[in-house]
């Protein structure tokens, strides 16, 4: 009997796969077009520059075990304009996140952090979070916390609960670190054309890698294909691998506010505000000095007026969404203008405890208002044979707990211990077997944090009837349990 051929690449043994297994061949392209030059080779293809891809190939080739892996990184937009040049400190991106411990921790295992342009991240300690029907309410102090559940300590070790930072400061960092490390083949800006499998050849056997063509001509052929390609991933639809969830109904706004004050408790406490309407919950988190960034999730046709209004009512909207009732901001919604005078009597008129509530927003950062709509989906699995999802081609959660991005980082420290595993034992990183690790380690994490997000979204969409009684028990009773509070700010920070 003829023996197949061993075939050896970048250091490493690769059987061909022909014969022995019959796979099922799946494509996907904008055009049917078949680049027959002989692709270039890479262990690692990475479809996506946002911050999940780019953190991959930073974790990659920071780690001695995958550092002699050749990997490339394809992004479809310009990443040398989406950097931070000479920011001014009065001005901050729309596009804010809130970065857990955990996600830190990861990006300073892999050098990044020390990239970050740290006056530009506000780290905080406190939030306060309220029913906007009831106004019950919890609230989460991480040093308070700390002391009710372990008296003796006083201070805990670490009392930050998230790091408020700009997407363009951590995608600038990262590109920082790539640069340093070296080695990373970046094709930027590139679109993809297609994605096929390769074929086989006398001398190479390619018909189980995914093969990428791109629209400058380029191909690459890929042990290891990752789709961080976003919500509508290409990478997906070639693996044959469907998304299910819905849409919200609702659209996320968001806005860069300048407020009166640094908060209440100082600049060096910061806390992060949110409340809970029947239309979607509306939060403020803390950026340096006297700015915060807003994300209010709302009704489509009130997300859209809030954009077109003129900035003093876009003030005095937000300012009233954290203190009026919700049939007042109702109203308020219907006015074909004078929301700010509106706003000024209603509050003379209305009962609150104005020391419990945000600083008030007395400017909104011109061309930073802007609306998206809100969805939920989930990938029916991670992984199939040399294709890994990562991030948003993953899953899309509602923005009510903040934890988008935090999935997405904590998918790709997963699948970069997965692949040093593999790759330590002497695994084709590519295999479904190799990688199985990753999607058991993720789905079920992510699936529980989706369905939480989710279940907290249709909770609050009632602002009537005995569900309301119910729910604001539920967070009265939680907020005096030192001990269960101290557990969900563990599990908010990324802890296990």
């Amino acid at each position: 009997m003829q023996s197949r051929p061993t075939i050896w690449l970048f250091g490493r043994c690769h059987v061909p796969r022909s014969g022995l297994v019959n796979i099922r061949r799946r494509t996907f392209a904008t055009t049917l077009q078949r680049n027959a030059a002989t692709p270039e080779l890479f262990d690692v293809v990475c479809v996506g520059g946002g911050p999940a891809g780019l953190s991959l190939l930073a974790g990659l080739r920071a780690s001695p075990a995958t550092s002699g892996l050749k990997v490339a990184l394809i992004e479809w937009q310009d990443l040398a304009k989406n950097q931070t040049h000479s920011p001014s400190p009065t001005v901050y991106s729309n596009r804010c996140s809130s970065l857990t411990p955990a996600s830190v921790a990861y990006l300073k295992a892999i050098g990044v952090w020390n990239h970050i342009d740290h006056t530009r991240v506000q780290p905080y300690d406190g939030m306060q979070v309220w029913d906007g029907i009831t106004d019950s309410r919890i609230s989460f102090d991480w040093a308070e916390t700390a002391s009710s559940i372990i008296p003796q300590q006083s201070t805990p070790s670490s009392s930050t609960i998230a790091y408020m930072i700009e997407n363009i400061n951590l995608t600038s960092a990262l590109q920082k670190h790539l640069h340093t490390l070296g080695g990373t083949t970046i094709i930027s800006p590139a679109r993809v054309e297609g994605i096929t499998f390769g074929e086989e050849t006398p001398n190479l056997d390619l018909s189980s890698w995914p093969v990428v063509s791109l629209n400058n001509g380029q191909t690459l052929a890929a042990r290891l294909l990752v789709g961080a390609d976003g919500a509508n991933s290409p990478v997906r639809t070639f693996a044959g691998i469907e998304s299910r969830g819905w849409d919200y109904g609702r659209m996320g706004v968001v806005a860069t506010l300048q407020l009166e004050g640094p908060g209440r408790a100082g600049p060096d406490h910061k806390i992060a505000y949110q409340r809970f309407l029947p239309s979607g919950p509306v939060a403020m988190l803390p950026l340096p000095g006297n700015m915060a960034s807003l994300v209010w999730s709302t009704l489509p046709e009130r997300a859209m007026k809030l954009k077109s209004m003129a900035t003093e009512h876009i003030c005095a909207m937000v300012n009233a969404a954290f203190r009026l009732s919700a049939v007042d901001l109702t109203y308020l919604h219907t006015m074909d203008g004078g929301q700010k005078d509106e706003v000024e009597w209603r509050e003379q008129h209305t009962r609150f405890k104005e020391e419990e509530l945000p600083m008030k927003v007395i400017a909104v950062q011109e061309g930073s208002v802007a609306p998206f709509p809100l969805k939920m989906r989930h990938a029916d699995t991670y992984i199939t044979e040399r294709v890994a999802l990562v991030g948003d081609a993953a899953h899309t959660i509602h923005p009510l707990a903040g934890q988008g991005l935090n999935q997405g980082q904590a998918d790709v420290a997963s699948l970069l211990r997965t692949i040093t595993a593999a790759v330590e034992t002497g695994q084709d990183i590519g295999s479904q077997l190799a990688l199985e690790q990753y999607n058991s380690e993720r789905y079920s994490a992510n699936n529980a944090l989706l369905g939480v997000c989710d279940k907290l979204h249709k909770l609050y969409s009632f602002d009537s009837g005995p569900i309301v009684p119910l729910r604001s028990w539920g967070l009265q009773a939680v907020n005096s349990m030192g001990a269960l509070k101290g557990f969900l700010m563990k599990r908010a920070a990324g802890g296990a």
